[in-house]
């Protein structure tokens, strides 16, 4: 069916919940779905790339046996470079792992959505090493360093297209199915809102919500029982980086009694992306709306958890699925429109 419409993929921003990308792409694959070409930003671009060139089954499998430790190792830490992270050590790996390849080389269409750091421009990435351009477009400001490309440095495609259905339609697409992977900032941010304590919030007066938006009194155990240690268990990698920040914590309550519990720097800075590419992905989506949108629920997953990859795809893959017959029936009514 698909064989005579062009359908394109558009692969969100979203960090390690981009792992998802994968189970969607295999269940649109089982669902007998030819796909003609794929746009990607940011983890979606280099999703895109696996799939794109053709490797999408081994890019699966070293995801899923993506543990902490190896996630730990392939972080080149360097704060001379614009970000915590240099990030030529996991995309060198990658290629390594996956072959060097040029996207005007690969068997379907392929393009990147990248920022120009200092115009602001949305740029398109569509020739040259692939893993260079995946490279550019997961640069997240402050976490991952820019890279350099063409005379321009590049940083994260979130920051101006976070789901590329714009560029699904300029590279020949009919029919765009989007995937977006932060739909659901309401949850995060509930969730965030129980572990941190600004100054001025009482605990036991203030009622509480949980993940699923229901009340719980605050005099219960389940406020009571409240360990602002608990968010060790975030990530690794998360956990890492905020170990410093969890010693000043302790040492500025200690010698000005603070009784509130504030935010490390990696929580506020993947916070601030989460409300901006939830915000801009809802404007542009209205401006340039796919045909159809796929919208795994993953907030409970945090953007450095790339070792939950297992659990990220098998979200994707059963989200879409449950979308099967509308996915099916979208593309053959199009399908006969274009008679």
């Amino acid at each position: 069916m698909s064989k005579y419409v062009q359908v394109s993929l558009a692969l969100g921003s979203g960090a390690a919940r981009g792992w998802s990308h994968i189970g969607v792409i295999k269940a649109l694959q089982d669902m007998g779905i030819e796909v003609n070409m794929v746009a990607g930003t940011s983890i979606g671009s280099l999703v895109g790339a696996g799939f794109a060139s053709g490797r999408l089954d081994d890019l699966e499998k070293w995801v899923r046996d993506m543990g902490r430790w190896e996630v730990f190792n392939l972080l080149d830490f360097g704060f001379s470079h614009g970000g915590i992270i240099q990030g030529e050590k996991v995309f060198g790996h990658a290629r390594d792992l996956f072959g060097a390849i040029n996207i005007e080389d690969m068997p379907i269409t392929y393009g990147a959505v990248a920022t120009d750091l200092f115009t602001g421009r949305e740029i398109w990435l569509r020739k040259g090493d692939v893993y260079q351009a995946s490279r550019a477009s997961c640069s997240m400001p402050g976490l991952l360093a820019p890279a350099g490309v063409d005379g321009r440095w590049l940083v994260d495609g979130g920051l101006v297209n976070p789901v590329p259905v714009s560029l699904c339609r300029a590279l020949g697409a009919d029919f765009v199915i989007a995937v977006n992977l932060n739909s659901q900032l309401t949850t995060t941010a509930v969730e965030a809102r129980s572990k941190y304590l600004a100054p001025g919030h009482d605990r036991q007066t203030e009622p509480q919500a949980d993940l699923h938006g229901h009340i719980t009194p605050a005099n219960t155990e389940s406020s009571e029982g409240y360990d602002p240690s608990e968010e060790a268990d975030e990530g690794f990698f998360k956990s890492f980086l905020s170990t410093s920040q969890q010693y000043w914590d302790s040492m500025k309550e200690k010698f000005n009694g603070q009784s509130y519990k504030a935010p490390g720097m990696l929580g506020v800075m993947a916070g601030s992306i989460d409300i901006m590419q939830e915000r801009i992905t809802k404007a542009r989506l209205a401006g340039d709306p796919p045909d159809i949108l796929i919208q795994p629920k993953l907030g409970h997953i945090s953007l450095m958890e790339f070792e939950r990859g297992s659990e990220a795809i098998d979200v994707g893959y059963e989200t879409t699925m449950r979308m099967k017959d509308f996915i099916l029936s979208e593309l053959q009514l199009f399908a006969e429109r274009r008679g």
